[in-house]
């Protein structure tokens, strides 16, 4: 068997995985009522097989697992880490959300990410203590929130805990009862100032109210940059068919289950004006670069690997 170094970081072992989850829609995931159980699968990709590796779950966004997902995979491979592609959609009978949020509440990405985590800690390959998440655009969302505690206590992962949080340009604009307080492990978010599909500006307040309270949160936004900046497909810019961009509309839970839109004080709906209806995507190769840098430093020093 060829070492790591003699492979320059291509999948030695390529396993698909199927695991058991469950599919709530958001106001029953606040609740804690019961969903229905699911069962989807995953992509692991190992960098070899003779060892127990760090491992980085990768969580999709609405257009399910693209390019980009694919893309970080490659790149967590180039330092000996191992990828874990959840695949959201395909299991539940979902193409894509992009047009229609409602087929799959992004709350219950969470639970995957939990039931992930809880599936890859017990494989022979992977070292429990050294496996983060990480999620794109809804999937984004799924994981900055997945670090909230009063999640964790509901639905949380019982064999593992994720050494970090590694959000992609996620949805900010709901403040959750609670969300201040989160796990003890580091969030660190990656966002386009340019982004009109998912707003930067939420991000930055929802990161000022985790450091007043202490969290180990940082944000790096780079100027200029869209959503999904880091898919090469996009290139220069594509205009979104048909999206529901919510990105810009203030919620809160104001009581468990019950998420308001601030500007008119009611139940948020979908139909709400502040929903919009006209996104761009682009590829930006400069923002890209430095948040591969910036990763692979981060995933070194949490993980104990060289870059």
């Amino acid at each position: 068997m060829a070492s790591l170094d003699q492979t320059h970081g291509l999948t030695i072992r390529t396993e698909i995985h199927p695991f058991d989850t469950t599919t709530l829609t958001d106001k029953a995931f606040l609740t804690g009522a019961p969903g229905t159980p699911a069962r989807i699968a995953a992509e692991l990709r190992l960098p070899g097989d003779l060892d127990r590796y760090p491992a980085v779950i990768l969580n999709h966004g609405s257009g399910g697992v693209t390019a980009n997902v694919d893309y970080w995979a490659r790149q967590l491979h180039a330092i000996g880490v191992a990828a874990f592609l959840v695949d959201c959609f395909t299991g539940r009978g979902i193409a894509e959300t992009v047009t229609d949020q409602t087929r799959l509440g992004a709350l219950t990405m969470i639970i995957d990410a939990y039931r992930a985590l809880d599936h890859l800690a017990g494989h022979r390959n992977i070292d429990p203590n050294r496996i983060a998440l990480m999620g794109f655009s809804k999937g984004g969302f799924a994981t900055i929130y997945a670090a909230m505690t009063r999640f964790q206590k509901m639905y949380g992962p019982t064999k593992a805990k994720f050494a970090a949080y590694i959000p992609f340009y996620p949805a900010c604009s709901t403040r959750y009862l609670e969300d201040e307080i989160t796990v003890d492990a580091p969030i660190r978010i990656f966002h386009g100032s340019a982004d009109d599909y998912v707003p930067v500006d939420p991000c930055r307040k929802y990161v000022a109210r985790l450091r007043a309270a202490g969290r180990n949160v940082e944000l790096t936004e780079f100027p200029g940059a869209h959503h999904v900046f880091d898919n090469p497909l996009y290139m220069p810019f594509v205009d979104v068919a048909n999206p529901l961009v919510a990105g810009f509309c203030e919620r809160e839970e104001r009581a468990p289950g019950e998420i308001i839109n601030v500007a008119t004080g009611k139940p948020f709906t979908w139909s709400d004006p502040c929903v919009r209806h006209k996104a761009t995507v682009g590829y930006d190769p400069a923002a890209t670069a430095q948040s591969i840098e910036m990763l692979k430093l981060f995933l070194a020093t949490i993980f104990k690997v060289a870059v």
